[in-house]
């Protein structure tokens, strides 16, 4: 049986594989990049297109929400005078917590690429692809990084139909054997079986484009997905982190949707270091709108900053 230790070796190793160095570290994208993504998809309070080297892509608004700040979501494990001066110094609010639900879509040559689909018929998935000129049949994959309502809710619609009839969905072999288990998800996992493409941790799932990263703690099979092109990156995080700065400074607060909190708190810390040492772009699906930008290491506290 592989231990915490174990599993975590195992993710930097695959980060530092996977990710360039701060030397190497190509631009967050070029001019013409970003022109080509706002053509691909265009721009609007919910739509906000970027560049992943040569693909276009964005980030698409779900949905918001705002948990009280009461210890009872992300950090029971501390005093709310901990949360409150915390948020106090970042300019914050201290009586919720605001959060934040943007899946990401790339276009390659070949394909549209979906990465979680957000609440489903409650939230604004839908409408925010129809602003960015997205038909639902014209998604080839959907990479899931877990199984909560948050990120598989939209890949069915009211009528429990697959709301993307010609999508692929990818997802880690150890979730969908979660997912199966769950009684309460049954019509779901009936609807969806035809297309699910189940894989093993930190497997290719597009093959130069994109490479599954195994990130535990949160969910049985919690994964990350790093997204290439040419010599840039981006790496979609999912559930690893919830808030900005809760999340990010204090990575070693227990978040109550975490199912083994010990081990998700040292996959945060792995993926934070990786991440702020090697320059990496990354996507949070939780952060605030649109969720783009880096982690760096200021005098041992992390941070976000956001592009």
């Amino acid at each position: 049986m592989r231990t915490d230790t174990a599993i975590v070796t195992m993710l930097v190793a695959s980060l530092a594989a996977c990710s360039p160095t701060t030397e190497e570290a190509a631009p967050a994208e070029t001019a013409e990049a970003a022109e080509a993504a706002i053509a691909a998809f265009g721009a609007g309070e919910n739509v906000s297109p970027f560049a992943i080297g040569s693909l276009q892509a964005a980030s698409l608004r779900d949905a918001a929400f705002a948990p009280a700040n009461d210890n009872m979501t992300l950090a029971i494990n501390v005093t709310k005078a901990d949360v409150d001066a915390l948020l106090t110094a970042a300019g914050l609010a201290t009586d919720v917590l605001q959060l934040s639900v943007q899946p990401l879509i790339v276009r390659t040559p070949d394909r549209v690429l979906l990465f979680d689909t957000g609440n489903g018929p409650s939230g604004m998935l839908s409408a925010s692809m129809a602003t960015a000129g997205v038909e639902p049949a014209e998604v080839t994959d959907i990479f899931i990084s877990h199984s909560h309502g948050d990120h598989v809710g939209g890949l069915v619609d009211a009528d429990g139909a697959l709301a993307f009839p010609n999508a692929d969905i990818h997802i880690s072999v150890n979730e969908w054997a979660a997912m199966q288990a769950n009684a309460r998800l049954a019509s779901l996992v009936t609807a969806i079986s035809p297309r699910v493409m189940a894989f093993e941790p930190g497997a290719d799932r597009v093959p130069g484009t994109v490479k599954a990263v195994d990130i535990q703690g949160h969910t049985p099979g919690h994964s990350g997905f790093l997204i290439t092109s040419g010599e840039a990156s981006l790496l979609y995080i999912g559930d690893t982190m919830h808030h900005s700065v809760i999340s990010v400074q204090r990575p070693d607060w227990t978040i109550a949707f975490d199912g083994d909190a010990p081990l998700a708190q040292e996959s945060r810390k792995a993926v934070l270091a990786s991440a702020a040492g090697s320059g990496q772009r990354v996507y949070s699906v939780h952060f605030p709108f649109p969720g783009l930008g880096k982690f760096e290491n200021r005098g041992g506290t992390f941070v976000w900053v956001a592009e």
